[in-house]
């Protein structure tokens, strides 16, 4: 399932090459949710790490994601972890350029997300940004 939100772009970090066949970027967005704001990070994996070259911080985007989960086995106990994977990011306003993904943008409204966040939507997504084989990690 992916997802939407909006913020401010508060951090870019440069391209990680994790290894020979995976690599990842990552970025902070800075969404307002209620008094205080929340830091946000993000990766791009492989072919979307330059995704967010055309932004710079403080630009206001819209990030569409999908939310990823995995369990990792380190002697003898189990650790996860969570990552939100951005596949698409656009101008904040709307009516600017969009960068990612290759899928359309639908004309109805999203149903709202379980948590009723207004800036965080969901909807189906065509496919997954890269399957378990497109990756090299140990987990």
């Amino acid at each position: 399932m992916a997802y939407d939100v909006t913020g401010r772009l508060h951090e870019i970090f440069d391209e990680q090459q994790v290894s020979e066949k995976f690599r990842k970027r990552e970025f902070v967005l800075e969404v307002q949710d209620g008094q205080y704001p929340e830091h946000i990070k993000f990766q791009m994996v492989q072919d979307k790490t330059s995704l967010i070259d055309p932004f710079k911080m403080g630009d206001e985007v819209k990030v569409t994601f999908n939310l990823r989960g995995r369990g990792f086995n380190k002697n003898g106990q189990m650790l996860y972890f969570t990552n939100l994977e951005a596949w698409k990011i656009e101008a904040g306003g709307g009516g600017g350029a969009s960068y990612g993904g290759g899928q359309q943008q639908q004309a109805a409204p999203r149903p709202a997300a379980q948590n009723q966040n207004p800036t965080l939507r969901a909807q189906p997504s065509a496919a997954p940004i890269a399957s378990d084989d497109d990756n090299d990690l140990p987990f």
